[in-house]
């Protein structure tokens, strides 16, 4: 971006976190919020027909639906296509006629919708999720929460406010394993944490690449202005508005997508908020194809108490698009051994040997060879089907919608995520040194606040 458009940017992030919106961002001063009773049915509108709402999301919610009443009544989307292929796929998957709005002002001046999901892009589920908070829905956004904090503020503030059921797409929350891994952690088991090893490779020089509907879609049958939000007003590219993934500032690209998995996974076993730091380098070293967003990146995070910074751990994460050797692994290191989220399997490898420890007049230390099989087995990568972690989160959502109680990845967790992976993005954007400051909730890239 040139200075104009980064002043822009920045006038309008602030203006956001005060409340006042731009395009999609605005909405009626009423607000509607009706009281669900236990055997009422639940009313759901889809905002944004996403590939990933097409493929897991609405299939998710149809596998639990009949059961907790639950039924979809109205989808939203700015692209007339999609709209369209919303109506046909959920008559043809649950035989339900829904209606179809050209935007979410259309949707939420509606009265039979209680709650919806949100899979539009990255840089729009913060900002989704404040205007439907507001306008007294609850709601399923899909991760990254945010990729600003002015908009990862606004949002949780929203949510806060209100008292609205929101679940955050970090599905990791609701599998069994990770349960299973977090109880054995928390239970003093495990030990201390002293790292944290997480990949996520793929060879896939597709991936988030759409260039058959870029060359079909045209600008008069979607909202261009409504899409763009609060990022600065440029001129009209389907690429942006299809392939949002590869360019910045609609989406970070790899933290956003991937590592905000990963990540949430720490913030969780530990109940530490974010990382009192991180260093981060990367580049697009194959695959150039007009994209901004890195192929290739490695962040290094301290994490640790934020006020003993004597005490804690590094997580190494790495991430390619080049080269799927590795695939995707998280596994975090004690003393004693590993507990390792691919295998689902905790092992005494690499804990301290009697040999070492004796001459230092210490005991071995060593974990006992166990599985976590008793929880379902899980992999490690998020996939674009009805998966286990996708059913067993869409589910607790329900669940939660109707007994008002937290559920398992509420607005904290996509808030804590989201600052991790803005510390990412300052990082590799920047090439510096990237802190937080705790006092004013804002990302610190050398000292000075991250200018987006």
């Amino acid at each position: 971006m040139n200075d104009q458009s980064r002043r822009d940017f920045l006038k309008k992030s602030a203006l956001t976190t005060a409340g006042i919106g731009f395009g999609a961002m605005a909405f009626s001063p009423k607000s509607y919020s009706r009281i669900i009773g236990a055997n009422d049915r639940v009313n759901v509108g889809i905002v944004g027909f996403s590939d990933r709402a097409k493929y897991a999301l609405i299939p998710a919610m149809l596998v639990h639906a009949k059961e907790m009443n639950y039924q979809f009544t109205a989808v939203s989307d700015i692209w007339s296509r999609r709209r369209d292929e919303c109506q046909a796929y959920v008559k043809d998957k649950a035989d339900l006629s829904i209606a179809a709005c050209r935007n979410n002002d259309e949707l939420y001046d509606r009265k039979d919708v209680d709650a919806v999901i949100i899979s539009t892009a990255d840089f729009q589920h913060a900002l989704h999720c404040k205007e439907a908070v507001e306008a007294g829905r609850d709601v399923y956004v899909e991760k990254p929460f945010a990729e600003t904090m002015a908009d990862n503020r606004a949002a949780k503030e929203a949510v806060l406010r209100t008292g609205k059921i929101v679940q955050v797409g970090s599905q990791r929350r609701s599998g069994a394993n990770y349960h299973a891994a977090n109880k054995f952690i928390k239970d003093g088991k495990f030990g201390d944490i002293v790292a944290v090893e997480m990949t996520w490779n793929v060879n896939q020089p597709g991936r988030w690449r759409l260039p058959e509907l870029t060359q079909e879609i045209r600008q008069e049958d979607t909202d261009w202005d409504r899409f763009l939000m609060n990022r600065p007003k440029i001129a009209w590219d389907p690429r942006k508005y299809l392939e949002f993934r590869l360019f910045w500032p609609f989406s970070s690209g790899i933290p956003g997508q991937w590592m905000a998995h990963q990540i949430d996974t720490v913030h969780w076993f530990t109940d530490l908020p974010h990382p009192r730091s991180v260093a981060a380098n990367g580049g697009i070293y194959l695959w150039k194809d007009g994209r901004e967003n890195f192929d290739t990146m490695t962040a290094v995070f301290d994490y640790g108490p934020l006020d003993d910074d004597s005490k804690g751990f590094q997580v190494i994460y790495s991430s390619r698009f080049t080269n799927s050797a590795g695939g995707t692994k998280e596994i975090y290191y004690s003393n004693a051994g590993e507990l390792n989220l691919d295998t689902n399997k905790i092992t005494p490898n690499g804990g301290l040997r009697e040999n070492h420890a004796k001459r230092m007049g210490m005991k071995e230390n060593l974990l006992p060879e166990m599985s976590l099989a008793e929880a379902a087995a899980v992999e490690t990568g998020a996939n674009t089907g009805v998966d286990n972690l996708t059913s067993a989160h869409m589910r607790n959502w329900m669940e939660c919608v109707r007994s008002r109680q937290k559920p398992n990845a509420d607005v904290m967790a996509g808030y804590n995520h989201s600052i991790a992976n803005i510390m990412t993005t300052a990082a590799l954007r920047t090439g510096q040194f990237v802190t937080f400051d705790e006092e004013k909730q804002e990302v610190l890239a050398g000292g000075k606040p991250f200018q987006y």
